[in-house]
């Protein structure tokens, strides 16, 4: 009996992405980033995609979905490469980087969001997604390989403990 294999939060985010916001030629898809950018708690629950995403991550916390889905909105283009990478590889301030490796849950949107134009709104939209929704002190500890290690490999850096 064979099972299907399920997909995990970095498939689902990346799919939910490239399909609702990726695609910022089609005017659906520039017009829903628009909104969900400025979007507050209520508004961003006000659209079907988001409650598709909703279910697909089994997300019921309106908080935090509203965040992932604004964040995810800023995101213009998906490349394997971590937030923490790419920030590394750039000019960026390390404080910059500090500051956001320090954040509780309710400031990482805000401080995700001031990186983001840094390196140019590109990441692994799937992997930033996931890391948001478990951020934790080992995904912090995770970031901060990822963001001082010298070779910035295309893929996360596996479990620190």
């Amino acid at each position: 009996m064979n099972e299907s294999r399920q997909p995990d939060r970095v498939e689902i985010i990346r799919d939910w992405w490239a399909r609702n916001i990726a695609a910022r030629d089609r005017p659906a898809a520039r017009a829903l980033a628009a909104r969900l950018r400025r979007a507050d708690i209520v508004e961003t629950l006000c659209h079907a995609e988001v409650h598709d995403l909703s279910r697909k991550l089994g997300l019921r916390d309106p908080a935090r979905l509203a965040a992932l889905v604004r964040v995810l909105a800023h995101v213009r283009d998906h490349k394997p490469r971590a937030l923490a990478a790419r920030m590394g590889d750039s000019d960026g301030s390390a404080l910059r980087f500090e500051r956001m490796v320090r954040a509780t849950g309710d400031e990482l949107p805000d401080q995700v969001l001031r990186v983001l134009p840094m390196i140019e709104n590109t990441c692994d939209v799937g992997w930033l997604g996931r890391d948001m929704l478990d951020w934790s002190d080992k995904t912090r500890a995770r970031w901060c390989f990822q963001y001082f290690d010298d070779r910035n490999e295309s893929r996360p850096t596996e479990d620190v403990t």
